[in-house]
C-alpha cells in the first residue's frame, strides 16, 4: 500500500490539491507527507507509519479521506482499499495456477448471441473465448481459435495499448484505456500470485 499511496502523492500538485503555496523552493515533487496527511485530517505521525507499512490498517474513514485527498479514481479507490484490507501490508492472495478455462455456461451463453459482440476475459485480461461477431469487429487479424491454447490467447490489456486496429476501435481510447488499467490493478490485488501460463 505504501508504494501506491507515494505514487499517488507524488502526481497530486499542491496547487490541485487547494494548498496555497510560499515560495518556490520545494524539493518534494507533489504532495509532501505532512500536507497530505493535513488534507485527509490525520496526524502527519500516523500517515507516515501507514505509509511505510507500520501502522496496522486503517479504518474506512481513513482510506476514504485520503482517497478524496490524493483525488483517486472510483478504481483507484477500490484499489487502495483492496491493499489496505491486508493489515500487515502484504497481500494474502488467492494463487490461480495453470491455464483458465472458460465456464461453459458463459461459453454457451455467449454462443447463443449470434448478433452480439461477446467474449469471456480471464483473470489476467486473456480471451479465453469470443463468438464470431466479436472476432471480426476486436480482432479478425487474429486466428479465431488462437483463445483455445493457453499459449496463443490474445491477451485484451495488449492489445488495447500495442494494437492500432484495436485502439481505433474506440472513440473515447483514454477512458478505455484507464479502465483497463482500473481491472488489472483490481487483479493484482486480489490475485497478486497469478502463475504464468504463457510467455505474457
Amino acid at each position: 500500500m505504501g508504494a501506491f499511496l507515494r505514487a499517488s502523492r507524488a502526481r497530486i500538485t499542491p496547487e490541485r490539491a487547494g494548498l496555497a503555496l510560499f515560495g518556490d523552493n520545494r524539493r518534494v515533487q507533489g504532495l509532501r507527507r505532512e500536507e497530505l496527511a493535513m488534507l485527509a485530517g490525520v496526524s502527519s505521525s500516523y500517515y507516515t507509519r501507514l505509509e511505510q507499512g507500520q501502522a496496522n490498517g486503517a479504518s474506512a474513514q481513513v482510506l476514504n479521506s485520503l482517497a478524496a485527498s490524493l483525488l483517486l479514481n472510483d478504481d483507484e479507490r477500490v484499489h487502495l482499499h483492496t491493499l489496505a484490507s491486508h493489515r500487515d501490508g502484504t497481500i494474502r492472495a488467492r494463487v490461480i495456477r495453470g491455464a483458465e478455462a472458460a465456464d461453459p455456461a458463459l461459453l454457451e451463453l455467449i454462443g447463443s448471441m449470434p448478433e452480439t459482440p461477446a467474449m469471456i476475459l480471464g483473470r489476467r485480461s486473456e480471451v479465453l473465448a469470443w463468438n464470431p461477431v466479436c472476432h471480426a469487429l476486436l480482432a479478425p487479424h487474429i486466428v479465431y481459435d488462437a483463445p483455445q491454447h493457453p499459449t496463443t490467447r490474445p491477451v485484451l490489456a495488449e492489445m488495447v495499448f500495442l494494437d492500432p486496429a484495436v485502439h481505433a476501435l474506440y472513440a473515447d481510447w483514454g477512458a478505455k484505456s484507464r479502465a483497463v488499467v482500473g481491472d488489472l490493478r483490481l487483479a493484482v490485488g486480489n490475485y497478486l500470485r497469478l502463475t504464468p501460463n504463457s510467455g505474457h
